[in-house]
């Protein structure tokens, strides 16, 4: 495995399948997987909805920068990142700098499916979550695509299908 970077990140709106893809693509290329949500969570010792609802996006934000600088300073992991991880122009810098970052893009309509029954999601809690991922993307995507050494559109293909063309890119990366 020549070819593959030392840090793997994903990025990518909520649903895009980070954590999912993620804990696979680590335990087949021999990493450590992070969700930098749950170690925020760890961290805090409370939900991220509790967080969004003590302290705000804002002060949920500043933790987010905070845990994303540590752990990108890792080595030989795999980091799933919140969807909202790019909006703060730091966090595009040290994501960028310390990983190769692969985009993992869906369209709003398909996010949202994967999404509707998830009640832990402070920013879907709207009278219309599908308008919410709609403007999310708009919002986002230019920012992930900004920062993604690779874009993947994960459409309809299952988790084993597309771990195993991620690492076949990954293998061929000089």
């Amino acid at each position: 495995m020549n070819g593959v970077p030392n840090n793997i990140i994903l990025v990518g709106l909520m649903g895009a399948g980070k954590t999912t893809v993620g804990k696979v693509l680590a335990k087949r290329l021999g990493k450590v997987f992070i969700d930098s949500d749950h170690e925020i969570e760890k961290r805090c010792g409370v939900k991220i909805p509790t967080i969004f609802e003590m302290e705000g996006e804002d002060g949920f934000r500043k933790r987010e920068a905070s845990v994303i600088k540590d752990l990108v300073a890792l080595d030989n992991i795999v980091l799933a990142t919140g969807g909202g991880s790019v909006l703060l122009p730091e966090n595009r810098e040290n994501l960028r700098e310390f990983g190769y970052v692969i985009y993992l893009r869906a369209n709003p309509h398909d996010l949202w499916l994967r999404t509707r029954h998830d009640k832990s999601r402070p920013l879907l809690n709207t009278p219309n979550p599908q308008k919410k991922f709609r403007e999310l993307f708009a919002i986002r995507d230019p920012l992930y695509t900004s920062i993604a050494h690779q874009i993947i559109d994960t459409g309809r293909p299952n988790v084993n299908q597309l771990t195993n063309q991620l690492v076949m890119q990954l293998e061929l990366l000089n």
